[in-house]
């Protein structure tokens, strides 16, 4: 190799034997550093200062939104009808903004319609037979009553004669007796028949009577029926589609649709007073009574915040939804305030106020540990953690106070039980 190459290539060596050598020395301390700063920030994640600070308790509540003031919608039951299904052919829209009498629902009443005229015409021919078998009966009466007239006048005229016998032949006083024996019977018989044909004759119209009195009421149901067919709403507000199964499919109706009877499938909300419906555990029970004011939040629409009271409490408890050993009781909270947004079956959280304390020694849930159900916390001695016993009072979802065993500035940890100490090698 020429001498020149090995004169220029001896100080590149020397500057990367130079910069390996700076490396190897400076990498050490430069891991040192890295475990002492995780070290340090390891140590501030699991410990925590006593402070004094106001603390609030409240307490967190889910549920779902509806109307204060609604009205259901549902398909209609017929009388006296047997229908499986009602075809809609008017649908409010949903959203829409109703008046008291404005139209919500129309099904198809062709049907009904139909019905009632039926029965309609079926009641007036039995009304127009009632009136024929009354004129007859009056006309049957009237018949009657003249021959019962001549039949009284006859035996007047036989017994004038009976005042004759003393001067008649005897064959002739016998005729006049006979004639007045005759007379009676016949006045007596049709007396007698006089009442059986008015009694049947009643019998008779009254059998009409109740034929026409059920025909009337069928034309009632039908044209009630006929009636039931359009839906006005009985307040303002605004149309809400409930989601209802269809059939094959769960959605809400439409125009054309078939809806059996008694399906709520439309409501009516008034949106100007709204509530929650909330159901609580029998623990939170004792800590709220009516009165008491909330914060509420929509899980559909984070930025809505209104205020809330709870109106009332249900008296009676049920079971839970994941076991029976707890019960729990719904509650009622009327919402202040309006939103566009605001509508029924939402879901929303309320945050109750349970009240709060000021200036007092406030610790993370998370640094209490109980022995034996005594509470206790690790409080930073002479160089590592001892245990300390400590009295709590209220506590949310975050944090507890300490009544005593703390005092302001203690250095606490927050590891859970079984982990090293802050600052303490495993």
């Amino acid at each position: 190799m020429p001498l020149q190459l090995i004169f220029r290539s001896k100080p590149k060596a020397l500057f990367l034997g130079a910069l390996s050598l700076l490396i190897l020395i400076l990498l050490p301390r430069l891991f040192v550093h890295l475990r002492r700063a995780q070290a340090s920030a390891s140590r501030a994640e699991s410990i925590y200062r006593v402070e004094k600070k106001n603390f609030s308790q409240a307490l967190r509540l889910n549920g779902t939104t509806m109307a204060a003031r609604s009205f259901a919608v549902l398909a209609p039951r017929l009388e006296g009808a047997q229908v499986g299904s009602m075809v809609i052919t008017k649908l409010a829209p949903a959203g829409a903004s109703v008046k008291q009498g404005d139209l919500l629902v129309e099904f198809d009443a062709q049907a009904q319609t139909k019905d009632y005229l039926d029965k309609k015409a079926a009641y007036d021919n039995l009304v127009g037979q009632v009136a024929q078998k009354q004129a007859e009966e009056d006309i049957a009466r009237s018949k009657d009553d003249t021959g019962l007239q001549q039949a009284e006048d006859e035996l007047k005229r036989a017994q004038l004669e009976m005042k004759r016998n003393e001067i008649v032949s005897r064959i002739d006083a016998e005729k006049n007796q006979e004639a007045v024996d005759e007379a009676q019977a016949t006045l007596k018989q049709l007396k007698e028949t006089y009442q059986l044909k008015r009694a049947a004759a009643g019998a008779g119209i009254r059998i009409q009577e109740i034929q026409r009195d059920r025909a009337l009421e069928a034309m009632r149901y039908a044209q009630s029926n006929a009636s039931k067919m359009t839906v006005r709403s009985p307040m303002a507000g605004v149309v809400v589609y409930n989601t209802i199964w269809l059939g094959s499919r769960m959605g809400t109706v439409q125009q054309g649709d078939q809806v059996h009877p008694g399906l709520p499938f439309l409501s009516v909300v008034d949106p100007s007073q709204m509530e929650v419906r909330v159901e609580m555990n029998q623990v939170d029970l004792l800590k709220v009574h009516p009165g008491m004011h909330a914060k509420m939040h929509l899980d559909a629409y984070p930025g809505i915040e209104l205020g809330a009271t709870l109106e009332d409490l249900s008296p009676l408890g049920h079971n839970g939804q994941f076991t029976d050993t707890i019960r729990v009781f719904s509650a009622r909270f009327t919402v202040q305030g309006t939103d566009p947004k605001l509508l029924p079956d939402l879901s929303a959280a309320l945050d109750l106020d349970l009240g709060s304390l000021e200036n007092a020694l406030v610790v993370p849930c998370q640094s209490l540990e109980f022995d034996s159900g005594n509470p206790f916390i690790w409080v930073e001695g002479s160089g590592s953690f001892e245990k300390r016993a400590v009295k709590t009072g209220p506590r949310n979802d975050t944090e507890v106070v300490v009544l005593s065993g703390l005092r302001e500035g203690d250095i606490i940890r927050l590891t859970p039980p079984g982990e090293p100490a802050p600052g303490e090698r495993p």
